[in-house]
């Protein structure tokens, strides 16, 4: 049985993942919700990038808890996370001296809840995602900007999703919590499972 209390604490993976994600809230300067994300090519080249962590559901939600972030379909993270329908990302808070890494499974989210959250984008983000085309090559800014007025004449002051934006929904196999300690004896557990119906074990590691 692990020694797991304090901030370790809970039966939850999820719940502690959002509950260290709101006390970063207070402390992180900017983007606490900011993960690296990993995916790879089909060659096996692995690839790493920043993007905003946009929910975490608990799993009391139909998903069974995941973490959900959006971009565009058409970026090579997106190609890459539906190639291999697998990816991971870790999250590092400088002010608490804390990270989860996670690794997992992949769906697409492109249902009523990523309208919603593309709503809820301010006007010039939502025509933004309109007028880029992510990760393709782009010939100057003044394009870009272009583009942004053209699609802005074209979709108004309220637009639709875009059919190739949405949502990618991360369904973990492990998670790892990981807080500071001192002379880097760091306190660390890692929850797996072998599938998602599984149900979770948790094990302390090595610094």
């Amino acid at each position: 049985m692990s020694d797991r209390s304090g901030i370790f604490a809970g039966d939850d993976p999820f719940a502690i993942a959002q509950a260290w994600l709101s006390e970063a809230e207070e402390t992180e300067i900017n983007d606490p919700n900011a993960i690296a994300l990993a995916t790879v090519d089909p060659d096996g080249l692995p690839n790493a990038r920043m993007v905003l962590l946009k929910e975490i559901e608990g799993r009391d939600m139909p998903s069974g808890g995941a973490f959900v972030f959006y971009t565009n379909y058409g970026s090579v993270k997106a190609q890459e996370i539906e190639s291999a329908g697998k990816a991971a990302f870790v999250m590092h808070w400088k002010s608490l001296r804390r990270q989860i890494r996670v690794r997992g499974m992949v769906e697409r989210e492109e249902g009523p809840q990523a309208d919603v959250y593309y709503k809820s984008r301010s006007l010039k983000s939502r025509l933004g995602a309109w007028a880029s085309r992510q990760s393709e090559p782009l010939s100057s800014r003044s394009a870009l900007m272009a583009e942004v007025a053209k699609v802005t004449a074209g979709h108004g002051t309220n637009p639709e999703r875009p059919p190739f934006w949405g949502g990618f929904r991360i369904k973990p196999l492990e998670l790892e919590f990981w807080a500071d300690g001192a002379f880097r004896l760091h306190d660390r557990f890692r929850w797996s499972r072998q599938t998602l119906a599984d149900a979770w074990e948790v094990t302390r590691l090595n610094p």
